[in-house]
């Protein structure tokens, strides 16, 4: 017992000086380290939020119970279009709001069931691709950022050297802290927001894949007992 606290103890010691240690890195970069730090946490912060929302919005989209369709092609085949609607109604899915869209127009000619059903899809990956466009953004301008971060902390560090009669390490750390700081955030989160836009990316195309499967089977189904 005394032995695991011994061990304990000291990774408890170590993990509390990595948090001083880097706390310490970004006060010394100055008010404008610290000023660019700050945006840049803001900014990893709407991109991670942004991506676990998303995640959880096209994932969720993108599943699709298969008897759903299933009961969907019987209720139709026996000419039950109330209760096709119903079901419709019932679940919350793209495929599902497209499928009703088509179902509210039967009757009307194939070519206009078609194209309600396209313009209700193109809602829908919208709906999808909401806020994808900040992460994209976010992925472009942190880099950025941070870089805007370094020129100012090497003009800092110049100009110390040229102002200073006496230059010293520690004169020239601020400016070499701050540039440094703010590259390796910059640049950390600009890869996770790049990463993490392309992998959102991938999943819309699997959804948009799914629902013009989905697609093409209604209209096939509106065709069988016509041909």
């Amino acid at each position: 017992m005394y032995q695991l606290m011994f061990f304990l103890i000291p990774q408890a010691q170590e993990t509390e000086e990595v948090k001083q240690s880097v706390l310490d890195l970004i006060m010394k970069g100055g008010p404008m380290g610290v000023a660019i730090v700050g945006i840049l946490l803001i900014l990893s912060v709407i991109a991670l939020y942004i991506f676990i929302e998303r995640v959880m919005t096209i994932k969720k989209a993108g599943k699709v119970d298969q008897s759903f369709f299933n009961n969907i092609k019987t209720a139709v085949a026996a000419g039950n279009i109330d209760g096709a609607v119903a079901m419709c109604q019932t679940n919350d899915s793209p495929m599902s709001r497209m499928i009703l869209k088509g179902l509210k127009r039967i009757g009307k000619p194939l070519r206009d069931i078609d194209a309600a059903i396209e313009n209700v899809g193109n809602l829908e990956l919208y709906k999808m691709e909401k806020n994808l466009s900040t992460l994209a953004s976010i992925a472009g301008a942190a880099p950025m950022i941070g870089f805007f971060g370094t020129v100012t902390g090497m003009i800092m560090a110049f100009y110390t050297m040229a102002t200073e009669q006496n230059v010293t390490p520690d004169a020239l750390a601020g400016g070499i802290y701050q540039a440094l700081i703010t590259t390796a955030f910059g640049l950390a989160i600009g890869i996770f927001a790049f990463v993490g836009y392309n992998y959102l990316v991938s999943l819309v195309d699997k959804v948009v894949f799914k629902m013009e499967q989905t697609s093409v089977e209604f209209m096939d189904l509106l065709q069988e007992p016509t041909a």
